[in-house]
C-alpha cells in the first residue's frame, strides 16, 4: 500500500505518468514501516517514484546497486529504464554481470533481435554465466536488446582476473587509492569470507576488487550518454567504489542509486538515494563455507 501511495502522490504532483510500479516478490519485511520508502539521503527527505527519475534523469552517469538475488531489485531496475526512457533517450546500459568476451555476442543478439532471427535459447546465445541467476536477470536483458541503445559489457574477463591474482597492478588515483579505502575494502573482503580466507590472500583480493571497479568506471566514462550501469552494492558505493574510479579518470557527475532491503542502513557517504524493498530469506553464509570447507 505504501508504494501505491508514493506513486499516487507523484502523480498528484504533475508528473507525467509513469510504468505500473511491480509488485514486491521477495518474503520479509512485508510490514516494515520503510517498505517502499525512497530517500534523499544529502536531505533526509522521502520522494516519490516520479520525483525519483525527475532527479535521476539529470545525471549523464547514474549507478544503482543491487542485492543480485534479490527479485524486487531487477524488477526495479528494469522499472527505472523504462520511466528513464520516457523522459529521455538512454544513451547505454552496462551490466557488472558481462564480461568483454561476451560483447561480440550480445551485439549479435541485438541484431539478430531487430532482424526477427532470434534463437530460442538467449542465455546460449550470450553465453551468459550461470552465477547470475537468469531468471532474475533475463527480463531486463531482453528488454535491453530491443533498446536502441547499446547494452555494453563492464566487467572484467576471467582471464584478466586470473592475471591480477599472480600480479596485481598498481592502482592510482587520489580518491581511489587512498589507504582509508584500501583499508575499508580489506575489512569488507574479510568479513565476507568469514574470517576463513588467508591472509596471504586478501592483497589479491583488494587488487581483484578496485581493478574491477577501475574497469567499471572506466566503461562508464566510455559508454554514450545518458548511461547507466548496474552492479552489485558494494561497487557503487560512493565511498569505495566505482564513484572513486571515475572521479579519478574524469572527475564527471554521477548519481548513485542504492537499492536496499528494509532494515539495512544506507548513509550519505555511500549514495545518493536510497529505495527500499522487501528482504530475502536471512542466509548463513559462513556456516555454509565452513561445511563446504571439511
Amino acid at each position: 500500500m505504501r508504494i501505491v501511495l508514493l506513486l499516487i502522490l507523484g502523480l498528484l504532483a504533475g508528473c507525467q505518468t509513469l510504468p505500473p510500479l511491480p509488485e514486491w516478490q521477495s518474503p520479509e519485511g512485508r510490514e516494515h514501516r520503510d517498505l517502499g520508502l525512497i530517500v534523499e539521503l544529502q536531505h533526509d527527505a522521502v520522494i516519490t517514484p516520479a520525483q525519483l527519475v525527475t532527479k535521476l534523469q539529470a545525471y549523464d552517469g547514474l549507478l544503482v546497486g543491487e542485492r543480485h538475488d534479490n527479485p524486487d531489485h531487477h524488477a526495479l531496475q528494469l522499472w527505472l529504464l523504462q520511466a528513464l526512457a520516457q523522459r529521455r533517450p538512454q544513451g547505454g546500459l552496462l551490466l557488472e554481470m558481462l564480461e568483454p568476451e561476451q560483447q561480440t555476442r550480445v551485439d549479435a543478439a541485438r541484431r539478430d533481435l531487430a532482424n526477427g532471427r532470434a534463437g530460442a535459447d538467449l542465455p546460449k546465445a550470450l553465453d551468459w554465466q550461470k552465477g547470475w541467476d537468469w531468471n532474475l536477470y533475463g527480463p531486463l536483458v531482453r528488454h535491453a536488446l530491443t533498446q536502441p541503445y547499446p547494452l555494453l559489457h563492464a566487467n572484467l574477463g576471467r582471464d584478466e582476473i586470473m592475471s591480477i591474482y599472480r600480479s596485481a597492478p598498481s592502482l592510482h588515483g587520489r580518491a581511489s587509492a587512498t589507504g582509508a579505502v584500501r583499508d575499508a575494502l580489506l575489512a569488507q573482503i574479510e568479513v565476507s569470507h568469514c574470517g576463513m580466507l588467508p591472509a596471504s590472500q586478501l592483497p589479491a583480493m583488494l587488487a581483484v576488487q578496485q581493478q574491477r571497479d577501475r574497469r567499471m568506471a572506466e566503461q562508464m566514462v566510455a559508454a554514450p550518454k545518458p548511461a547507466m550501469l548496474l552492479a552489485g552494492a558494494f561497487h557503487v558505493r560512493r565511498d569505495l567504489g566505482v564513484p572513486l574510479h571515475i572521479a579519478d579518470l574524469s572527475g564527471e557527475r554521477v548519481g548513485v542509486l542504492m537499492l536496499a532491503e528494509v532494515g539495512e542502513k544506507v548513509s550519505a557517504t555511500q549514495a545518493d538515494y536510497v529505495w527500499y524493498t522487501p528482504a530475502q530469506p536471512e542466509q548463513d553464509h559462513c556456516e555454509q563455507l565452513r561445511h563446504s570447507g571439511n
